[in-house]
């Protein structure tokens, strides 16, 4: 019976590990390989409607992917609003 218990706690600990909080990203900084790295574009996007996203996909250093989500401000700057980090499987890894 013991080892029954053992075994439902690491399963429910597991499960609890890949959770996310659900906390905002609104304040991803931009990091080397986002649009807006050395700060906004010298082009603006004036004919894509404010509110609406685009997503922008690199590779890190490391050769991780990275896929972020970008929106159009009312001033026609980016703001990032999502990041994920996809990295290899063969460091076994998880995502991001």
């Amino acid at each position: 019976m013991k080892m029954k218990s053992v075994i439902a706690v690491t399963v429910v600990a597991l499960a609890l590990a890949g959770c996310t909080t659900g906390l905002s990203n609104a304040n991803l900084e931009p990091i080397p390989g986002s649009i807006t790295y050395n700060g906004q574009p010298r082009t603006k996007l004036t004919k894509s409607p404010v509110g609406s996203t685009f997503t922008h996909n690199f590779r890190r250093w490391n050769g991780d992917r990275v896929i972020e989500t970008y929106q159009i401000q009312p001033d026609r700057s980016l703001k990032i609003i999502d990041r994920r980090i996809i990295r290899d499987w063969l460091t076994f890894g998880s995502d991001d």
